[in-house]
């Protein structure tokens, strides 16, 4: 279990973050202010942390201390603790003892199940950016659990966190950007799982609303064919 968890992880890690998270951070607006609400956080704040997320390897301490540092001003933001939560789970990059892997994964997890939990007993009206709070807390959570190893047993709870944004009613309405973003997880989802049809559909349907990762799934689209 212990070279499969180190193989898998890295590089899971690295590339599910980089290239799915940047598509939804690419969505006009997803640091724009939590609705009406006053927070104990600034905008800026989140904005930094997010940006050391986002950031290339080597920045995992730093975001996941700069996510729990918000999370402790205001502990029952669920997109904070979401976000705590994905970066916490990143740190097993960072270390090559299983043990710690482990905790890391673990720990982050826990904090991403309780994010959910919270934004579905938010207020409903509450954006970031354009964006339904509880639908981008589930796609950091799907994100997250459809990337640790096969063994942690995640897979079907991403799976069903990441339908369940499709099946939203609120989805049509989000920005192109984060529409674009989840279609094309739900597209690599769909060719991992050899449904090459669906993944198709997903992947048109970025292009036909012209939507920031249009070029990346076309491109996609030839490999599928």
């Amino acid at each position: 279990m212990t070279t499969t968890f180190n193989a898998a992880v890295g590089k899971k890690f690295s590339i599910l973050f980089v290239l799915i998270l940047l598509k939804l951070a690419i969505s006009a607006g997803l640091f724009l202010a939590f609705g009406s609400k006053a927070l104990a956080f600034s905008e800026p704040e989140f904005q930094s942390a997010f940006q050391q997320f986002m950031a290339a390897p080597g920045s995992e301490e730093q975001a996941a201390e700069s996510f729990t540092a918000l999370l402790k001003k205001e502990p029952a933001h669920p997109l904070l603790m979401a976000y705590a939560g994905a970066a916490t789970t990143k740190l097993a990059n960072t270390t090559m003892f299983p043990w710690k892997k482990m905790s890391y994964v673990e720990d982050g997890m826990a904090m991403l199940d309780k994010a959910v939990q919270l934004a579905q007993v938010a207020d409903p009206k509450l954006l970031h950016g354009d964006t339904p709070l509880p639908l981008e807390v589930k796609f950091v959570a799907a994100n997250t659990f459809l990337a640790v190893p096969g063994f942690l047993n995640r897979a079907e709870r991403g799976s069903k966190l990441l339908n369940e944004v499709l099946a939203d009613a609120q989805f049509e309405k989000t920005a192109s950007g984060f529409r674009g973003a989840v279609w094309m997880r739900a597209a690599g989802l769909a060719v991992q799982q050899k449904r090459h049809a669906d993944a198709r559909r997903f992947l048109e349907s970025v292009i036909r609303s012209e939507a920031p990762q249009s070029a990346a799934a076309k491109a996609m689209l030839k490999e599928v064919a």
